[in-house]
């Protein structure tokens, strides 16, 4: 999974460094190599390596090329290693037709190998680079940029987003897509795409959403888009309402715990769809049974969603992986609301399952990126107010995400009770935030751990499987998240003294039973590190260390709030050991293959 970005400008001016600021805002998507391609004098300028981009930058000057139109990449490697040669873009072997792609392709050695038995040499270990050669071989053959862009496509199997320029129509950008994202900006001094819309928030915010198969012609006098068949398509433009400031970090040291901070706004702007989310339910009608579709994070709020739906509606709820939703999806009917969350809207695995229940069941959509694949596919959208996310590991979309579930079951088990407790939750998350010095503190004390354990009950225990996500994802300590009750099963062989265990016991129903839990690997010398109510004087005694959340936060509502300390406990701890909360290694923000 990788970011692209496109720019054509009206006037002369070098596109050069407004194509390096585009594409330095989806290093999220991508960190181990950056590149750009311009066109001046009649020849294609490119300058691209492995690295960071500020490396890459510092050696190469990314931001000083001719030319006023151009394409740019940053990468998160598929095929092939990171190296200064598999970076993007791609050329064909004479250097006439430069490529970026988001994506895989699937077919990529069938089609090097019957170029290469056709004369094209190649440089790459990608499956990308097959793509410059094909539209090479088009224009060859006759076909202008786009109508070559159009036949390549019709080879390729796979996911992509693809720009791609030409010495021999070097007025022009043309961009096409396939299962994965790409956006086209109309902004006052040109004309833009990009994989996601904080790439080009500071120059244009008139979007349009291309959809599969459509082809998109940017030049000097604007945009136009074509369909399969070669139609005009008169796309509607959006409006994104987003800042170019919420894609900063503001003085913020990372994005992470920048976004962790803006929590509480998250909820609260979330919670604001109340009405919307009322008049899906009114428009449902009858359904016997719900089924979430997510992964990751996602995933986790959708097992907190299954423990509020049932408990409080009384409906059959299940929560699959997207990953594994073919093996499940025979058993979907009309009488079935498939809710797929995602914070991108892109998740490659959700939108396939998403193509499949559309054919049996009602849909669900519950997404933060406005015009994103699943709110156009879905039936039914409810909107997260979290703004642009940026830091790789989720956060306040996560809570966002868990608002909008809540609210969703609120509404469907009429619960005024529950609602009114929602509307506290952005002041108890702020409150949480008062305990970032103790956290900061502590985080020095387990920056030795190899191994961690999060343990909770009912509600509790989707909490306890992201806390380790968070941990994992970022510190790359081993973390396991456990149903407390589980211990017994297997887990507590694998305590020893010192092992830190961190418990999350709001106070509820499932409280006395997580104490008895607490005691249990107490007694095995493990550290634990509980998270409780604040006057809960029982657990500060028998706990190691005591993150103190308001003692009015009920077990029902904890989700939305107890995941703070996890999340501020995973970031400082990645600090201590001295990586990059924002770029983990391995991972990339909304990854769109598969």
């Amino acid at each position: 999974m990788c970011g692209i970005v496109g720019c054509i400008l009206k006037n002369d001016d070098d596109v050069a460094p407004i194509l390096f600021d585009c594409i330095s805002k989806l290093e999220y998507r991508g960190y181990d190599s950056i590149g750009l391609a311009t066109f001046s004098g009649n020849k294609l300028h490119i300058k691209k390596d492995k690295g960071k981009i500020k490396e890459v930058d510092d050696k190469l000057n990314l931001r000083d090329m001719p030319g006023n139109m151009g394409i740019a990449h940053v990468r998160w490697a598929t095929h092939g290693n990171p190296s200064k040669l598999n970076s993007h873009p791609h050329v064909d072997e004479e250097n006439t037709v430069a490529v970026v792609h988001n994506g895989i392709i699937e077919n990529d050695v069938e089609i090097k190998e019957k170029l290469m038995a056709e004369g094209h040499k190649f440089k790459s270990e990608t499956d990308t680079e097959v793509i410059p050669h094909m539209i090479r071989k088009f224009m060859d053959e006759g076909f202008d940029l786009e109508h070559a862009v159009r036949k390549t496509i019709d080879e390729l199997d796979g996911s992509y987003a693809i720009a791609a320029i030409s010495t021999k129509e070097p007025d022009k950008i043309v961009a096409t897509r396939k299962d994965s994202p790409l956006i086209v900006g109309i902004g006052k001094e040109g004309y833009y795409l990009a994989s996601d819309s904080p790439a080009i928030l500071k120059y244009a915010r008139d979007i349009i959403y291309p959809e599969k198969g459509e082809i998109v012609i940017l030049d000097k006098n604007g945009v136009v888009v074509h369909d399969e068949f070669d139609n005009p398509v008169n796309k509607e433009i959006d409006t994104i309402n987003w800042t170019p400031e919420m894609a900063e970090k503001e003085g913020y040291d990372h994005f992470m715990i920048k976004e962790i901070n803006e929590q509480a706004a998250a909820v609260r702007n979330t919670l604001t769809q109340k009405d919307n989310i009322q008049e899906i339910i009114d428009d449902i009608g009858d359904i016997q049974r719900i089924c979430f579709v997510a992964c990751g994070t996602s995933y986790h709020a959708s097992l907190t969603g299954k423990y509020l739906i049932e408990s409080l509606a009384g409906v059959p709820t299940d929560v699959i992986l997207a990953s594994e939703f073919k093996y499940s999806a025979n058993t979907l009917n009309d009488k079935t609301l498939a809710i797929f969350i995602s914070q991108s809207g892109e998740t490659a695995d959700s939108l396939k399952a998403l193509d499949v229940a559309n054919k049996t069941s009602k849909t669900l959509g519950i997404v933060n990126v406005a015009g994103s694949s699943i709110t156009r596919r879905a039936k039914y959208v409810i909107q997260t107010q979290a703004g642009p996310e940026i830091g790789v590991a989720a956060t306040k979309t996560y809570v966002a995400q868990l608002s909008a579930i809540y609210l969703f079951a609120a509404l469907l088990a009429e619960d005024t009770q529950l609602l009114e407790e929602l509307d506290k939750v952005p002041g108890f998350i702020d409150e949480a935030l008062e305990n970032i010095d103790f956290i900061k503190e502590i985080s020095k004390r387990y920056n030795y751990a190899r191994d961690f354990f999060y343990l909770g009950r009912g509600y509790s225990y989707p909490t306890a499987l992201e806390g380790a996500l968070k941990l994992k994802e970022i510190t790359y300590i081993h973390g396991e998240g456990y149903a407390a009750g589980e211990l017994k099963h297997g887990p507590l062989a694998l305590i020893d003294e010192g092992i830190p265990v961190v418990v999350i016991i709001p106070p509820g129903d499932s409280y006395k039973k997580t104490k008895s839990n607490l005691a249990e690997v107490k007694s095995r010398k493990a550290n634990v590190l509980a998270i409780g109510a604040c006057d809960d004087e029982t657990i500060m005694d028998k706990a190691d260390d005591f993150i103190a959340i308001n003692s009015e936060v009920s077990e029902i509502i904890a989700p939305l709030v107890y995941i703070v300390p996890l999340q501020l406990i995973a970031y400082y701890i990645t600090l201590e050991k001295g990586h990059n909360p924002d770029q983990p290694k391995n991972l990339a923000k909304c990854v769109t293959v598969e």
